[in-house]
């Protein structure tokens, strides 16, 4: 298959790879038609899925049996007139029958809308609004049913509803009457290449989702991603760790996967245990695994070594950023190098460690070719190796790059604002290293500047995920009279940490000096809080912004905006030769100042909460 698509399909060398790597791109492609079709035409019986759940169920799905049931639902989407353009929305968990809907839905050149099982009725009603969504496919559960329910008088566009059952409540129809369709009679003009077939909703980690539009030959995008990346063949059987609601299950069980020839492995679980996963990887003898780096923590906890997974032949990471301590102790325990992986919803993998590349631990790799990454300062400048810079996508008009995503849906500002003047602002900050390699920094919002320093959110998390009392962590910046803004970590500690607070001020002092030690002492956080959890989007993302918001909130309540500002303008008008004579002076300022603001807290927090208002 990647004959059909690729004008070189090995290569012996990373430079090879980038030189000569080139995707063909057919007229009006289809993925549905274009591979799992041909699949079924040129070896019908080679398994597409195996399919597991955590109720001890198992299918395996051959690509005669996807077209088969692909046909049938797009025969049955048919008769309900949905058809080229509509816009179906899939709430199906980690269900089957989300393979057989998104393949139909490709063959009618209508748009599928994967949607998390965790929406609210509220988001529900958002989505069905902001896409016009025609029909909604669901896993036929009490709670997904019931928030569906609930959206339903509030959402006109939607014409029906299908539940695969075994909750049908009032205007929900049975998907699997989709069994009994006639037989399916492909559309005489199904889609162009232009066409939008795939549509995801961002997370949101401010304000409303974006609507990431992409078009039919996105799935030629993960070509990369599945035979470079995910380094499958045809003998592959791969496991990535997503529902089927976020844009990795694209990246990590259906288009790079099936035209790499390798098999998918779903596990349809309710609830993420890291001892299922490694009995899954055992018993079913699993070959390549992508996993967000918190899986592998979480995996790294139990004991390996009473567990075979010898079949684990390649690892990947992605979804945030890894700390060099998860990659060490992985490959110490099982010789396997944890190889990174950058992209967003809006792209495919655009940058990545290839099979070719030496890992550098905690770096996400070199650019994909399909991809002209750069990274460049505020005034658009490429910055030398070393310096911090927002990664950016050079886009040629005449050759967009395959996978980049044609439009934020009904937002043109938006989508001007992003893709200005041909280039694509991920908004995403990374640094380069003199081999080329790039380091993720975070997020542009998230970025620190203190004391004139810029700090990256992800080198102090990475420090502070190497004290084995730090479970999960958030790295943020509040407002700091003097330095402009102050490191503050946000941390959930483990639980045999969790479990003595009488410890919690010398452990905070043992952490500040722990990332001392580990990265550039500037960096080190002068704030730490303990917490239960994190504030988290619904796709996992850790919701930094509502983190700052409280920071800052909090100060101005005990620091008024006119105190903060007298207390730095008496120190600015000091000349510098003149501060040893008025030592006395500022420092008499300073207290006022500090009793002032100590009076506000003892207003604001309770009496008996003195571990907050030493904080304070």
């Amino acid at each position: 298959m990647l004959e059909k698509f690729l004008k070189q399909t090995t290569f012996s060398s990373q430079e090879d790879f980038e030189e000569h790597f080139e995707i063909k791109v057919p007229e009006n492609f289809n993925f549905a038609y274009d591979v799992v079709d041909e699949w079924a035409k040129i070896e019908p019986e080679k398994r597409a899925m195996l399919w597991v759940n955590d109720q001890g169920e198992e299918r395996v799905f051959t690509f005669a049996d996807m077209k088969k049931y692909s046909d049938q639902v797009a025969s049955f989407f048919q008769s309900k007139g949905i058809g080229r353009g509509d816009m179906v929305m899939l709430i199906l968990k980690r269900r089957y029958e989300f393979w057989f809907s998104i393949l139909a839905l490709h063959k009618l050149g209508a748009v599928a809308i994967p949607a998390t099982h965790l929406l609210t009725a509220k988001d529900i009603t958002f989505r069905c609004n902001a896409a016009d969504i025609k029909a909604i496919v669901c896993a036929g559960d009490v709670v997904i049913t019931s928030r569906i329910s609930e959206a339903l008088p509030q959402c006109p566009s939607v014409q029906h509803v299908f539940s695969t059952g075994p909750l049908y409540p009032d205007r929900f129809e049975d998907f699997q009457d989709f069994a009994n369709a006639a037989p399916f009679v492909r559309p005489e003009t199904v889609n162009e290449n232009s066409d939008i077939s795939l549509l995801y909703f961002t997370s949101g980690t401010t304000g409303h989702p974006k609507m990431v539009a992409h078009d039919f030959l996105y799935p030629l995008g993960h070509i990369v991603t599945g035979s470079f990346w995910h380094n499958l063949n045809e003998n592959s059987l791969h496991l990535t760790v997503a529902d089927t609601g976020w844009g990795k299950a694209a990246w990590g069980k259906l288009y790079g996967q099936w035209i790499a020839g390798a098999t998918v492995f779903v596990y349809d679980h309710e609830k993420f245990t890291p001892r299922d996963m490694l009995r899954m990887i055992s018993k079913y003898h699993i070959t390549s695994f992508c996993a967000p780096p918190t899986v592998f923590r979480f995996m790294l906890r139990e004991k390996l070594g009473n567990v075979d997974i010898s079949s684990l032949k390649w690892c990947t990471i992605a979804g945030e950023a890894l700390n060099p301590s998860v990659y060490e102790a992985f490959r110490e325990r099982t010789g396997i190098s944890l190889r990174e992986g950058f992209g967003q919803t809006e792209t495919t993998c655009s940058i990545l460690t290839t099979p070719w590349m030496k890992p550098k631990p905690g770096s996400m790799g070199k650019p994909n070719p399909s991809y002209n990454v750069d990274l460049v300062d505020e005034n658009g400048n490429s910055v030398p190796p070393g310096v911090q810079g927002e990664i950016i996508i050079r886009v040629d008009p005449q050759h967009r790059p395959l996978g980049l995503f044609k439009c934020y849906y009904r937002d043109e500002r938006l989508t001007r604002r992003a893709l200005m003047d041909n280039i694509y602002y991920t908004g995403d900050v990374a640094t380069r290293d003199a081999d080329g390699y790039y380091w993720f920094v975070g997020r542009n919002d998230d970025v620190i500047k203190s004391s004139g320093y810029r700090i990256g959110p992800f080198e102090v998390e990475s420090a502070l995920m190497s004290h084995p009392a730090v479970v999960e962590c958030a790295i943020t910046g509040v407002p700091d009279p003097i330095r402009g803004m102050a490191v503050k970590a946000t941390i959930v500690l483990a639980k045999e940490y969790r479990e003595h607070p009488e410890n919690f001020e010398a452990l905070r002092r043992e952490i500040q000096d722990h990332v001392k030690k580990e990265t550039a002492p500037y960096k080190y956080p002068r704030i730490v809080e303990f917490v239960d959890e994190l504030p988290k989007t619904i796709s996992g993302k850790i919701r930094r912004v509502e983190l700052r918001q409280k920071a800052e909130s909090f100060v101005e309540k005990i620091v008024p905006v006119s105190i903060k500002e007298s207390a730095i303008e008496i120190v600015d008008k000091i000349p510098i030769e003149k501060i040893d004579e008025r030592l006395e002076e500022i420092k008499a300022t300073v207290d006022n100042h500090i009793k002032i603001i100590r009076d506000k807290i003892n207003q604001i927090l309770p009496a008996s909460d003195n571990d907050k208002k030493d904080d304070a």
